[in-house]
């Protein structure tokens, strides 16, 4: 990146919005994880949008949970999930409250702290591949479910928060389905990443699980 990101806190107006405008917005902002074992900053290079009671790719499909409550707001909150029983995925909350949408961080490049992410990530080979795929973002800046809830507008002092950054040109935005997403929620376009990054994911399409007799 040829200029400085931009360090100006994002305010909570800017995730009080629909989903869809959020989550590609999102991306090139920068996202800063602070915990005692130090500061990691990372640069948002892919997202995926989740629309709620309209999407049946979303946990709050069928309605408000206690899983998925933080999803119904207040909006600029981290919505934190456990899955396959082995990962954790971070997701920030958008949108008016009551209503729930959200978006999941997908991929990202690491600006500062890498030599913190290399020792939760040792099967990384290089540092591109240390927050590439969300399971692999939230390992690499130690999101767990005590993360739940966390409101990314409360300050530097939080766990979580977002800076303005460097978001992209408009024309390097690229959109298309979700990763992994099946049934009526497969056609929806509403991943979205930074065109050539090379710590975006691949693409993979939905599989369905076998069942067993």
């Amino acid at each position: 990146m040829s200029e400085s990101p931009d360090r100006t806190p994002l305010p909570r107006a800017f995730f009080d919005r629909p989903v869809l405008d959020v989550a590609p917005d999102l991306l090139g902002r920068t996202l800063v994880r602070n915990s005692n074992a130090g500061r990691i900053e990372l640069r948002l290079t892919e997202v995926e949008a989740y629309a709620g009671a309209i999407d049946p790719g979303s946990h709050a499909f069928r309605g408000r949970t206690a899983r998925n409550a933080v999803m119904f707001g207040p909006p600029g909150h981290a919505y934190v999930y456990f899955t396959y029983g082995m990962w954790h995925c971070l997701n920030l909350v958008c949108g008016p409250e009551g209503h729930a949408s959200g978006v999941l961080l997908r991929a990202g490049e690491i600006l500062v702290g890498a030599e913190q992410a290399r020792t939760r990530r040792l099967s990384a080979r290089y540092d591109r591949e240390l927050a590439k795929g969300p399971a692999r973002l939230a390992t690499a800046l130690d999101v767990a479910l005590s993360l739940n809830g966390t409101d990314t507008c409360a300050g530097a002092d939080s766990p979580l928060s977002l800076l303005k950054g460097t978001p992209p040109p408009a024309d390097q935005v690229r959109s298309g389905p979700r990763t992994g997403v099946g049934g009526d929620g497969a056609p929806h376009p509403w991943r979205f990443w930074i065109d050539a990054d090379p710590t975006v994911s691949p693409y993979r399409a939905h599989v369905p699980r076998k069942r067993t007799s």
